[in-house]
């Protein structure tokens, strides 16, 4: 813990950042908490990421976001054919620390649920951009991917959010 103390308040000091290019190789910002954070991706405020590709965009919560809950114990998901509001409610995640309702980036309508969640809902903590996803949907309005974060924008989001607490 010491450690890890030491290391952030240096990174933080020297405001070190490295994001890569490659959606294959995680980029990643070496923040207060160490967070991975992935070109190609749009990132809300409420820590949830959106990746759009052709008529799908993918959903799901950020690095960011699964380590200040913890380890992932149990995980709430809408039906399929459900709709889903900018900003709105779409689920829960269940950690050993706390609770928290998964807020939709976008709005749209549920295509699927990635049901490997229910019996593995430590996915999110192991591998949150890839298998740990959680919804897809079929955004109704594609103008809502405009108001996201891009990476860089959300890592100084995160930086600066953590400094404040």
């Amino acid at each position: 813990m010491a450690l890890r103390m030491w290391a952030s308040s240096t990174v933080n000091a020297l405001r070190i950042s490295c994001v890569s290019n490659s959606h294959l190789s995680p980029a990643f910002s070496l923040s207060r908490c160490f967070s991975t954070v992935l070109d190609g991706l749009k990132y809300a405020s409420s820590h949830e990421w959106v990746k759009h590709e052709g008529p799908v965009a993918t959903i799901g919560i950020t690095d960011h976001a699964q380590d200040h809950l913890g380890e992932v114990v149990f995980v709430e998901l809408p039906e399929p054919g459900g709709s889903v509001s900018k900003g709105g409610s779409f689920g829960a995640v269940e950690s050993v620390k706390a609770t928290s309702d998964v807020n939709s980036p976008i709005s749209g309508e549920v295509v699927e649920v990635n049901s490997k969640l229910s019996e593995s809902p430590g996915l999110i903590n192991s591998s949150p951009y890839e298998e740990g996803w959680m919804i897809k949907v079929k955004p109704s309005s594609p103008s809502d991917l405009e108001s996201l974060m891009g990476p860089k924008e959300y890592t100084k989001f995160c930086e600066e959010e953590d400094a404040a607490h």
